[in-house]
């Protein structure tokens, strides 16, 4: 697990900006859970990194606000039994969150009008649709 984090594109973090922090699971594990530090935190330190260029960093920084403690974004796994597991869950879960914040904004949609055709050809599948409900009453209505 002494590799870069790849992110988006070429932007990779380095192992060395990466701090892990392990502890007993509250998860599944029977007795293990009792003995193996199996639960992981993986901490990212987002506001003193250099990895992200100052308009992505500003993004995700202001993106992901509600996450940060001091800047750091940290992100915990515990869902499997083994350390092995939950740091690579740990690592995929931290990869997506910053590549979800670094993304840029999509494009603003642009409000269009239904074309006179497609109003007429609605109109006239409810004026069928109405003949059909209206056909099928009976005579005494």
């Amino acid at each position: 697990m002494n590799e870069d984090l790849h992110i988006i594109g070429s932007t990779a973090i380095p192992a060395a900006e990466l701090r892990w922090r392990f502890s007993r699971s509250s998860g599944p594990g029977g007795q293990g859970v009792n003995t193996t530090d199996s639960r992981v935190e993986l901490s990212f330190d987002l506001a003193s990194t250099t990895v992200f260029s100052p308009e992505r960093q500003a993004r995700a920084l202001d993106r992901l606000a509600g996450r940060l403690v001091d800047g750091v974004l940290t992100i915990a796994a515990s869902e499997h039994r083994s350390q092995l597991r939950n740091r690579e869950a740990a690592r995929a879960r931290l990869a997506m969150a910053l590549r979800d914040a670094v993304a840029p904004e999509p494009a603003k949609r642009r409000p269009t009008k239904p074309s006179r055709g497609s109003q007429r050809r609605r109109l006239d599948a409810k004026k069928r649709r109405s003949d059909v409900k209206r056909l099928r009453r009976s005579r005494e209505d």
